[in-house]
């Protein structure tokens, strides 16, 4: 992996989103790194050769990047965080999110609502303790402010395809987090697994909680959702769950943490 200084040393960050192929392809190296090499998905899709994990939809997308302008781009290490971020009307003319290939958006789509999909977010493990995440989403907030996005959703995972290693997770998510009927996208039969494994009387609060991936949990913070039912994607090897959340609904005290602009690190 790229040899990038924890940001305790390096703490300044630049956000943006691609322009050029180095960039692309320092993105898709930053998800090389993480989903195949650390996490294990197999990625079939992927360049195993050069180590870029990419598929046929990256052209479409907006990629929301966390830069360290002391690396050299020619590296391909300067992108140390990613957001993929596909805007409704683009979805249109492309005819499909990347999330089709696992929920039934069809409430989504009937909501009227102006909608974009949030994918392949990862960041560098050397800034995963500082204030890295924290950019990003101010960034993702300049994205969706300047755009008058409505719905925010995507696909967001737990590692491993054992339903039952996240079945206390899961029964949470479903018991309390569940999307209301007229968001609600639905997990596709090929897939799908229950998320009621366990009764809801049963469940710890604070166990339940520890076991949700940090990324989940600070949508939940923000008001987010879940839909219903998880989905099993071995390529990836995770379990994942779709994430909305309706950027009307927000409190003012999650949207003040959204948007906030000087982020320390």
């Amino acid at each position: 992996m790229t040899d990038i200084q924890p940001d305790r040393i390096r703490p300044h960050f630049e956000t943006r989103l691609a322009r050029d192929d180095t960039d692309l392809r320092a993105a898709q190296r930053l998800r090389y790194e993480v989903f195949v090499e650390e996490l294990g998905a197999r990625c079939d899709g992927a360049d195993h050769t050069l180590r870029l994990e990419r598929d046929a939809l990256d052209p479409h997308f907006d990629h929301l990047l966390l830069i360290d302008p002391t690396v050299d781009p020619a590296t391909l290490g300067h992108v140390v965080g990613v957001y993929r971020l596909l805007p409704q009307e683009r979805a249109e003319a492309l005819g499909r999110f990347y999330s089709d290939g696992e929920y039934d958006l069809t409430a989504l789509r009937r909501s009227g609502r102006k909608l974009v999909e949030l994918g392949r977010s990862c960041v560098h493990p050397a800034h995963r303790k500082g204030a890295a995440m924290l950019h990003l989403w101010n960034a993702l907030a300049d994205y969706v402010l300047a755009r008058d996005i409505e719905v925010m959703f995507g696909v967001a995972s737990f590692h491993g395809t054992r339903i039952d290693d996240h079945a206390v997770a899961l029964s949470w998510l479903k018991a309390h987090h569940l999307a209301p009927p007229a968001l609600r996208v639905t997990a596709r039969p090929e897939g799908a697994r229950r998320m009621d494994r366990i009764d809801p009387a049963a469940l710890d609060k604070a166990t339940a909680l520890a076991a949700i991936p940090p990324l989940i949990r600070a949508y939940l913070r923000l008001g987010g959702f879940v839909g219903d039912g998880a989905f099993v994607d071995e390529d990836f090897n995770t379990t994942d769950v779709c994430l909305i959340m309706d950027t009307s609904s927000m409190s003012e005290r999650a949207v003040d943490f959204y948007t906030r602009k000087t982020p320390r690190a």
